[in-house]
């Protein structure tokens, strides 16, 4: 078949679901994942034939994405940080906002000649605890997380990145006192309250890992206050905490970094125009 007659077959298939823009950058990612395709392709091979053989996984890409499955869970990877991550069902999709937190730690870090430790809370996927070691070199980076198959995919990715990390198989909310001590603490906990879920896509809601994603709308700061507890005992004086925050609750958490004898508390928007960070000085 030509390839040209399969991308109209996507848009046949999915135009009722997805924006066309969308559409279009689905099977393009598709083409370069099982393909090995430029997406300028079809303005210079108008006529190019896909063999039966070749085009299967992307019929089988299509079926999924008509199921709302995220693309990058179809092809296993994803970009951050302008590096490739091994991604599954097992942790978040890392989001462009979350990019933003790291480079605000980089920035923050990157003209210290001194070694520093760095803890990332939370760690699914592993791209913020690589994407800060990779980019600061001085970093003896630690990555912690409840789960067994999120932490094996960090490790692969850590390995496929050519870092070193420390990783920390634990539950935050029953987290005994560690020896050491850190520079940086910094975490993009749950923080999605049950009741924003209507406002979600079935591509989150059906297909990435709740447990990562929302808390109740009783306790919503339940990770946010743990995690502070933790890091006032494990923070050196100087020391920062960052968190990725829920926009709806920033004064809220940032009452809490108060109550527990923070300073020089920052909230900062993200792309979007959303509060979506914050540090902390301890």
């Amino acid at each position: 078949m030509l390839l040209r007659e399969i991308k109209n077959i996507f848009h046949h298939e999915l135009d009722a679901i997805y924006p066309v823009t969308e559409i279009d950058s689905f099977f393009y990612m598709l083409i370069a994942h099982y393909l090995g395709l430029e997406r300028f392709v079809l303005a210079v091979q108008s006529d190019l034939i896909i063999s039966k053989e070749k085009e299967q996984p992307l019929f089988e890409g299509l079926a999924a994405l008509k199921l709302e499955r995220p693309v990058q869970y179809i092809i296993g990877t994803t970009y951050f940080m302008e590096m490739n991550f091994t991604v599954n069902e097992g942790v978040l999709i890392p989001r462009p906002e979350t990019e933003e937190l790291v480079r605000w730690v980089i920035d923050d870090f990157s003209s210290s000649r001194s070694a520093i430790k760095i803890l990332d809370i939370g760690t699914g996927s592993g791209c913020i605890a690589i994407s800060l070691a990779k980019n600061l070199p001085n970093a003896k980076v630690y990555a912690l997380d409840i789960s067994k198959e999120a932490l094996k995919l960090a490790k692969l990715n850590a390995k496929d990145h050519s870092v070193e990390i420390n990783f920390l198989e634990a539950d935050i909310l029953k987290m005994e006192v560690l020896e050491t001590k850190f520079d940086v603490i910094v975490s993009n906990p749950p923080y999605v309250r049950e009741s924003e879920k209507k406002e979600m896509g079935n591509n989150v809601l059906n297909h990435e890992p709740g447990s990562a994603l929302f808390v109740s709308d009783e306790d919503p700061l339940q990770f946010y206050r743990a995690i502070t507890i933790f890091a006032t005992h494990h923070l050196k004086k100087g020391g920062k905490l960052y968190f990725e925050i829920n926009q709806y609750l920033k004064n809220d958490t940032r009452q809490l970094l108060y109550d527990h004898n923070f300073s020089e508390i920052v909230v900062r928007k993200d792309m979007f125009g959303n509060d979506r960070m914050l540090r902390g000085g301890f």
